[in-house]
């Protein structure tokens, strides 16, 4: 209802999908480009920008808490979460744990709020408009850099004594667009842009797919992800694009077979082919290295991983506690590894983290929250969706955006530690909650009147 001086009062504001669409892809934004915040308005900024995300996700729940599956978050999300929280008590470094334990249950809450509020058709909106802002963007920064700067730049909060031959690493943009070098965007890192560009290449073409963006500039969209990941160069980046092609041919593939024996047959088909790739994989790995410009040590990795895998060793049950970020401030990560003069902040590898954190134990329940949403996005894609019981049924092209997602998300996490952090941990929550709720897979038209009429 409507204030009686003409202006909408702050319920109805609250409840517009409009408003739910901006605050969706400001969570999405600010996950998936956390350093554009921090490089341009400062760690201060930034935290003024997570405080309103954090206010508006109580203030959202509770406004559609009628609304809300809360059966829908996932236990095992749950279980992750409480033992982060429990390694406080048994952490090496306990303040540092809290600070990173309640940096993951706000990054949760504004992904649960994103996943529990928004529809499927809004969701696939709000992380195509922030994907769209984010690769636009960094475009056109790198061509200010370029056409107008004339130099590299370093990011705001960057102290005057750093600004003295200032390592590499710390640059936000570092003018490399006209050079044909790995270009940063407005993220800072040429693997967070390429991550970026691989979502938006998914996202934009599901949205062409299921009709929610016109040809064209659907098309357009896609062509400028594709662009973008060549001017990055992220060999990690171009393994997922690989691998995204490969699942989405398994899910087609199956979605064809008419018969559960058909199906039993493709799906032996599809785990014969998967040994080869993979077999194939290992034995070439030299020559396939080489192809995407990486050495043996994989740019520096095989020395972080040695270094994480030997503390790891140490405390193998139930880690260290957990940090999130490598607080670079606490022992034993103040000099455990550095790369390029700058402290590394994580282990460039998702696994390898949980294991140095919450050891064993935070493998086996993050492993198991990983391959439950794993398992519920396939069935998602490759189930008919069925109006009246006995129909034939039909295929949503939206249902394939889980799938592809994830599956980006797990490549990357063999590289990078992201997916336990900001844009990789928001999305892999999103998906999780999703895919349990059914709204990636199949909305009923109810469910939306009912969100609506709330």
């Amino acid at each position: 209802m409507g204030r009686s001086d003409g202006y909408p009062s702050q319920m109805s504001i609250l409840e517009r999908r409009g408003f739910l669409v901006g605050f969706g892809t400001l969570v999405f934004f600010t996950g998936f480009a956390a350093d554009a915040w921090r490089n341009s308005i400062s760690w201060y900024g930034y935290g003024a920008v997570i405080a309103a995300v954090v206010a508006t996700s109580v203030v959202l729940i509770v406004v559609h808490r009628r609304d809300i599956n809360f059966i829908a978050i996932p236990v095992p999300l749950v279980l992750f979460l409480l033992l982060a929280a429990l390694s406080i008590s048994w952490s090496y470094y306990p303040g540092a744990s809290a600070i990173g334990v309640f940096a993951q249950i706000i990054t949760t809450l504004g992904a649960l709020t994103t996943a529990l509020v928004l529809t499927r058709s809004e969701l696939i909106r709000a992380m195509g408009l922030a994907l769209r802002i984010i690769l636009a963007g960094s475009l056109l920064f790198e061509l200010w850099v370029s056409l107008v700067v004339r130099a590299p730049v370093l990011p705001v909060w960057v102290t005057p004594d750093d600004r003295v031959d200032p390592p590499k690493l710390l640059y936000w943009s570092r003018n490399l667009l006209l050079e044909g070098d790995k270009i940063q965007g407005i993220v800072g890192s040429s693997s967070l842009l390429a991550m970026a560009a691989l979502l938006g290449l998914i996202v934009f073409g599901v949205q062409v797919a299921s009709k929610q963006t016109r040809m064209i500039p659907g098309i357009l969209w896609m062509a400028l992800a594709v662009l973008l990941i060549g001017l990055t160069g992220s060999a990690t980046i171009y393994l997922g694009l690989v691998a995204v092609v490969v699942v989405l041919v398994a899910i087609l593939l199956v979605r064809r077979a008419r018969t559960p024996q058909i199906r039993r047959t493709t799906y032996a088909s599809i785990a014969l082919s998967l040994v080869v790739l993979v077999s194939g994989a290992v034995l070439l790995r030299g020559p396939l290295l080489g192809v995407l410009g990486k050495n043996e040590t994989l740019t520096g990795r095989l020395d972080i991983w040695n270094a994480v895998i030997a503390l790891a060793q140490e405390r193998p049950v139930a880690g260290w506690g957990w940090i999130s970020f490598w607080a670079p401030w606490v022992e034993p990560f103040n000099d455990l590894v550095t790369k390029a003069g700058v402290v590394q902040l994580h282990a460039h590898n998702a696994w390898l983290d949980i294991w140095l954190q919450l050891g064993i134990i935070g493998l086996v329940v993050f492993g198991i929250f990983v391959a439950a949403t794993a398992v519920r996005s396939w069935l998602l894609a490759t189930d008919r969706v069925r109006v009246v019981p006995g129909d034939s049924g039909f295929f949503e092209a939206s249902s394939l955006l889980a799938p592809l997602l994830l599956t980006a998300l797990l490549v990357q996490s063999l590289a990078e530690s992201r997916l336990l952090i900001e844009g990789g941990w928001i999305l892999l929550v999103v998906l999780a909650t999703t895919t349990k709720l059914g709204l990636l897979g199949a909305e009923t038209p109810q469910k939306l009147s009912a969100r609506r009429m709330a």
